[in-house]
């Protein structure tokens, strides 16, 4: 089984975003059983909207998309604690992202990120990080490491691991991951070469496949994966970066 990490859809159309229909037709080209689906933020604060989206998509192709929430702290600790217990309650998503470059905070920041952290926490449920080299100081894999040490319990998942942009901090995200076994890795949006790196040193069960669509293509991270996977790595590591850890982090498979 596929599964893509990392997608984004939208309720909003142009502008590069992805419908459902859209994003079904990319998962069949690519040969992907099921995709992670987060917004993809509209340029205002607002996101219930988009994430009612992400709900009713998940209503209609429950058997393709895993659902996952997204708080924006500036809207308030209030809000988004109601936004967390209704993305994990009445929506059944399997985790909530924080997105520190697109909504400018510190991923680590005692006010405003780490209540929300704790609430996720308590909840019993994944955090997803944004961890970019855009907007890097907001993202810093240094920041991701101090709240898995503070939430050793929590698993989190690393979106981009570093790249998304220069400085490439694939590196540390790894150094980070060795020290923190509850840090995952999603290769999406970086270097293919520092996804294979990322693997030898902390082991195929530590990394994830991701194609960050509509930001790339879809079916052809798909086969670069595969093509670089199939030269460096069993079969048995191939089907865990490319579906079986992100199944396992998520509760997918028993």
């Amino acid at each position: 089984m596929i599964i893509d990490a990392d997608t984004h859809i939208s309720p909003i159309s142009g502008g590069g975003t992805l419908q459902l229909d859209g994003l079904i037709e990319q998962m069949d080209k690519s040969g992907v059983d099921k995709a992670i689906c987060w917004l993809h933020p509209p340029y205002m604060r607002e996101i219930d909207g988009s994430l009612r989206y992400i709900h009713e998509c998940i209503q209609k192709r429950s058997d393709r998309l895993i659902g996952f929430g997204w708080v924006d702290p500036h809207l308030g600790l209030e809000k988004c604690r109601e936004t967390i217990k209704r993305c994990l309650g009445e929506y059944g998503f399997h985790g909530i992202k924080l997105n520190g470059a697109q909504n400018s905070f510190y991923i680590d920041d005692e006010d405003l990120a780490l209540p929300l952290v704790e609430e996720i926490a308590k909840a019993g449920t994944v955090l997803a990080l944004h961890i970019g080299a855009d907007e890097y100081d907001f993202t810093h894999p240094y920041r991701a490491g101090k709240l898995a040490e503070l939430y050793p319990d929590l698993p989190i998942l690393i979106v981009h691991m570093g790249g998304a942009g220069k400085p490439d901090l694939a590196r540390p995200c790894v150094e980070m991951a060795a020290k923190h076994p509850n840090m995952t890795l999603i290769g999406s949006n970086v270097d293919f070469i520092r996804v294979k790196s990322a693997i030898e040193s902390l082991g195929a069960q530590r990394v994830c496949f991701g194609s960050d669509t509509p930001f790339s293509i879809m079916h052809a991270d798909v086969a670069a994966y595969q093509a670089f996977l199939s030269d460096y790595f069993t079969e048995d590591e191939q089907r865990l970066v490319m579906g079986g850890n992100i199944a396992r982090v998520l509760r997918l498979i028993e």
